[in-house]
């Protein structure tokens, strides 16, 4: 698929993260939008799955180990055709099978229920060891927080997947810099990211997250990578593609009101026009 095609999708992907948070009047829309990009490029170019086919036995999986993003996973996986897009409007109300954390017992493509930080890693390295003791080819990706690193279960996970060699897993570090209480070097700061992984035996790439070139570059790479795992830290902007979200941590957990909503849509809607011109 061409870039241009990637970059319509995750427009449309920011465009049901704003429509589900602003349905449920809460929600996390900063780091949902902030990996929109690499929730595109893992649904449609990277990842092997089949939405006619949910669990197939030879599928890759995927674990939102930063679970409170899932405005974000779920809109990907509607435009892949898991569910109807329309039912993103129903984010978090009583009743729907969409509830504020994946739920893999009722959401059509999700892999692991997560939500309580760090430990969404443990889970992908345990299912990247079953793959490698039954023969299997699939791979394993998850997608992490860069405060969600402040939790220790990430580097014991860390380094069970890196004494097992575990190269079918590939970690991805979301670096929007801030967390729900700040800047993330002001709270605790995870810094640096690459070295740590380093040191538990990873193969490291650093790119700008929000770029489909580079995204595609270190998936390639991470694929070619053999006897050990890759961690992807990917450089991004929180609330990329809302311009008054954009690089704000009041919009780690916030829905936008009625004004914000329409301002939010309308930026979306002309980004989306101008791919379509490109």
């Amino acid at each position: 698929m061409d870039k241009r095609r990637l970059q319509q999708i995750a427009n449309e992907v920011r465009k049901g993260i704003i429509e589900g948070v602003y349905g449920a009047k809460a929600g996390h829309p900063g780091g949902s939008l902030s990996a929109a990009d690499v929730f595109t490029y893992l649904y449609f170019e990277e990842m092997n799955v089949d939405p006619a086919d949910p669990k197939k036995e030879d599928r890759d999986r995927f674990v939102l180990s930063k679970g409170h993003n899932a405005p974000g996973f779920y809109s990907v996986l509607a435009q892949r055709g898991f569910f109807p897009v329309e039912d993103l409007k129903t984010l978090r109300h009583t009743g729907s099978y969409l509830q504020g954390h994946p739920d893999m017992k009722h959401i059509p493509g999700v892999d692991m229920s997560s939500g309580s930080l760090g430990q969404g890693i443990s889970a992908a390295a345990g299912m990247a060891l079953s793959a490698k003791l039954d023969g299997k080819a699939f791979r394993v990706y998850t997608l992490l927080g860069d405060g969600e690193l402040e939790e220790g279960q990430v580097w014991e996970a860390a380094m069970f997947a890196g004494h097992r060699k575990l190269d079918n897993l590939v970690v991805i570090v979301d670096n929007n810099g801030l967390q729900i209480d700040g800047r993330i070097e002001d709270v605790c700061s995870p810094y640096p990211i690459d070295k740590k992984f380093e040191a538990f035996n990873f193969h490291v790439v650093s790119i700008d997250g929000n770029d489909f070139d580079q995204l595609k570059a270190a998936f390639d790479e991470a694929r070619a990578t053999k006897g050990c795992p890759t961690a992807i830290v990917m450089k991004t902007v929180k609330g990329k593609g809302v311009s008054f979200m954009e690089d704000n941590v009041g919009w780690h957990g916030k829905a936008p009101n009625d004004q914000e909503y329409a301002v939010a849509m309308e930026e979306l809607r002309k980004a989306g026009e101008a791919l379509c011109q490109m």
